[in-house]
Parts: C-alpha cells; structure tokens; sequence
C-alpha cells in the first residue's frame, strides 16, 4: 500500500474516503514514576517516547487495515495528531485520504 503525506499530483486515482486510526496509550505507574524523575533532572524521557512510538504505529495499522476494507490500494495526505488523556496516557491519531490508484 502507497502511504504519503503528500497529494499526488498528475496520477489518476478514485478518492475513497478519509480513514482514521486512533490509539490510547498508557504506561505503567513504574515508568510513569521514572519519567517523573527525569523531569526533575531533564534528559529524553525514554518512557514517553516508547509510549508515542508504540501508539503512533497503532494508529497507523488501524489506518491502513480502514482502507484495505475501502479496496484502497493508497493513504495520502496522512497527518497525525495526539493529546494527553490523562497523566501517562496519550492518544494518538492518524488520519489521510484512501484512494485507488
């Protein structure tokens, strides 16, 4: 499957719809404690980082498994956004445009 973030331009392709994955993610109260931690001391917060890696690649897999049920063959125009939840808890979501090339 073609994924871009960009518009194809002079390809002929049938615009299938828009397709959304969303994911919430949550790390153990152990690692939430350790990033806690290493706020106070500054640093990459490896825990977090894993946690927005891990739901950002969800995301896109229930993106693309929404095309494949439209027959899609591509995304594009995939953008994502996220937001906290709660303390340790983020959401994830990926968002483009299915289309059959």
């Amino acid at each position: 499957m073609l994924l871009t973030t960009t518009v194809l331009m002079n390809v002929d392709y049938e615009v299938l719809g828009v397709v959304i994955g969303n994911k919430v993610r949550a790390v153990h109260l152990g690692k939430d404690i350790m990033a806690f931690l290493k706020n106070l001391v500054g640093g990459e917060v490896k825990e977090y980082s894993e946690l927005l890696k891990k739901a950002r690649q969800a995301a896109m897999d229930e993106m693309v498994e929404e095309a494949k049920k439209l027959d899609a063959n591509g995304i594009m125009g995939i953008q994502f956004a996220s937001s906290q939840v709660a303390s340790g808890m983020a959401e994830i979501i990926a968002y483009g445009t299915a289309i059959k090339i």
